[in-house]
């Protein structure tokens, strides 16, 4: 069984318009809302794919609810705690460029985060738990060890995909999966961007030797890079018009979440994650998986042992 955790969900709200100007009424063309949050989205693109899931988080007041029923619409479970105020909005604008606002959502307690943590020690043995995305106010970076922790002791296999630093301290807990992106690998290892390819291998490399069992570092239009103690595959990225770039890589994280079980050859696997993210980059939300066999023709792959 997967189960996502978000512990900072959001409504996403797309707009499109021509010409974004400042102290004038800007009229869009084009608008859409989307339960959002990093590993809500990993929910959304798993349950395409056709992988039952269990999406876990804080959600709050009528936003929360419209996540939650969305999520239901979707045939997706969910077993969100409810907390005191209101799941934030999100605003992306698609202009002459790309803007991105994002809000910072309702303050969590104690009591909540416990609550949160008794869930997690209810998972299942052998299952996959996938944290996903920023931390609410309320909540301290070192839940993300308390989980790492409990998914150790339980034999649930953990997938962080977060840009706190405090990742580092998960990996003595031996994370199934670590999926950073190049600004986010940069500042877990203290460096400034950007990142040449061989320093993203050389830290992707770190991060298995501290203890994590696979790293994928999503790059963009650059593709990915994917490490274990087996393999070193540098994959290639399609090219299209990318329209929104915000949930690329949840849509590429739950595809090599996917294809692994269905125990996919691991080249296939990356091919399909990549295409995944690029058909989400190309689209207004998420991918809905009707072009991702085209896009797989352009993904090239280079597989090296890793040392």
């Amino acid at each position: 069984m997967i189960y996502t955790c978000t512990m900072n969900t959001a409504i996403d709200l797309y707009v499109a318009i021509d010409n974004l100007k400042p102290n004038r009424v800007n009229r869009t063309f084009d608008e859409d809302y989307q339960a959002n949050g990093k590993g809500v989205n990993v929910s959304i693109m798993l349950q395409k794919m056709g992988i039952e899931n269990t999406a876990l988080g804080f959600i709050g007041g009528f936003t929360g609810k419209f996540i939650e029923e969305e999520l239901t619409k979707q045939g997706i479970n969910s077993d969100f705690i409810n907390v005191d105020g209101i799941t934030r909005i999100n605003v992306f604008v698609n202009a002459d460029e790309e803007y991105k606002i994002v809000n910072q959502g309702p303050e969590v307690g104690q009591k909540d985060v416990d609550n949160l943590l008794q869930k997690i020690k209810a998972i299942p043995k052998g299952s996959i738990l996938i944290v996903s995305g920023s931390l609410p106010r309320g909540v301290e970076e070192s839940i993300l060890v308390d989980i790492a922790k409990i998914c150790a002791e339980n034999d649930v296999n953990l997938v962080i995909d977060s840009s706190s630093s405090i990742v580092l301290e998960t990996l003595p807990y031996r994370p199934y999966l670590l999926k950073p992106n190049e600004e986010e690998l940069a500042h877990l290892v203290g460096k400034d961007m950007p990142l040449s390819e061989q320093e993203i291998i050389v830290y992707g490399k770190e991060l298995l030797y501290k203890g994590a069992k696979n790293v994928i570092i999503s790059r963009g239009g650059n593709g990915a890079i994917f490490l274990n103690d087996n393999h070193l595959v540098n994959v290639s990225s399609p090219v299209g018009e990318v329209v929104n770039t915000a949930c690329s890589g949840d849509s590429l994280l739950a595809a090599f979440i996917a294809k692994t079980m269905e125990n996919a050859p691991l080249d296939v696997t990356l091919k399909y994650a990549v295409a995944t993210g690029a058909s989400t980059a190309f689209s207004k939300g998420l991918s809905d998986l009707s072009n991702i066999a085209e896009l797989m023709k352009q993904v090239s792959i280079t597989n090296n042992r890793g040392d």
